[in-house]
């Protein structure tokens, strides 16, 4: 009897000593460009006369039955009116390029609410949206007290978000260093808006940084200059550090909108890079 409970003692163990970290593919996918971008935008204290075709990404993470994406782009033709759009691929288009349709999306995380990063969540019907609980609930209440607490998010999208909330389609991440799915894990950092998120993700070759915009280009690393567009200069660069810690190495730190990344890491090609 004795001999018969140890078995299944260790029977119940063994699950648990083979365990090992879910490890993904992770692929930015360029759906549009925005041509003739002022690079003092993007970095802090840039020459103003230097311009940048800045890419417009969002990213997949597939494996271990999960196919995630990391932001949602946009797609409404309120934002064509408003900005010069070149080489647009509407994002649910975009993901066949990996083999993917919108209702194979099972997750799709915003790092934050601004317009090119947000608009496009509603396209993916079997989603699960997940979002820093503060930056949801800041630019669904307190925000629109002030108009200058506001500026890059769209009322249509915030309505959407909420929308989804009564649905039970929305994650809250409740702040730092949460795990939402095996091997995925948000950071906030960077103050870009209220309350945005990174993404650290485990692949085969250790752990890649989705940095969105709380990192816009690879400059803002190498020299290690803040983020224009920052509630907090300060907390964008603790934030990039923090990357440095997170991520295998520093080439595993991916910017938000530097077309570089499609040089860094030219596979497959069509406007899709294979990070790992």
């Amino acid at each position: 009897m004795k001999i018969a409970h140890f078995v299944l003692l260790l029977a119940a163990a063994l699950p648990a000593v083979g365990q090992s970290k879910p490890n993904y593919e992770i692929y930015a996918i360029r759906y549009a460009t925005l041509p003739d971008f002022p690079v003092s935008d993007l970095v802090a204290g840039a020459e103003p006369s230097r311009k940048l075709d800045i890419a417009m990404m969002i990213w997949l993470v597939r494996g271990n039955g999960h196919n995630i994406l990391v932001d949602s782009g946009f797609y409404h033709e309120r934002f064509f009116k408003d900005w010069q759009v070149k080489d647009f691929t509407k994002p649910s288009e975009a993901i066949r390029r990996v083999g993917l349709k919108p209702e194979d999306v099972t997750d799709v995380v915003i790092s934050h609410m601004h317009w090119d990063h947000a608009d496009g969540m509603d396209l993916f019907p079997n989603a699960r949206i997940w979002i820093q609980k503060d930056e949801l609930e800041y630019y669904a209440g307190e925000a629109w007290q002030s108009k200058d607490t506001h500026g890059g998010i769209d009322e249509e999208d915030v309505l959407t978000l909420v929308k989804l909330n009564t649905q039970g389609r929305v994650g809250l991440v409740n702040g730092d260093a949460q795990e939402i799915i095996p091997g995925v894990i948000c950071y906030t950092g960077g103050k870009h808006t209220h309350e945005s998120q990174y993404v650290g993700v485990q692949t085969n070759a250790g752990t890649v940084v989705l940095a969105s915009d709380n990192m816009y280009l690879y400059e803002n690393l190498e020299r290690h200059v803040p983020i224009a567009a920052t509630v907090d200069a300060a907390s964008n660069l603790r934030a990039q550090d923090r990357m440095k810690q997170i991520a295998a190495r520093p080439g595993f730190i991916v910017p938000g909108h530097d077309p570089a990344v499609f040089a860094k890491f030219p596979g497959p090609g069509l406007g899709v890079a294979k990070i790992q």
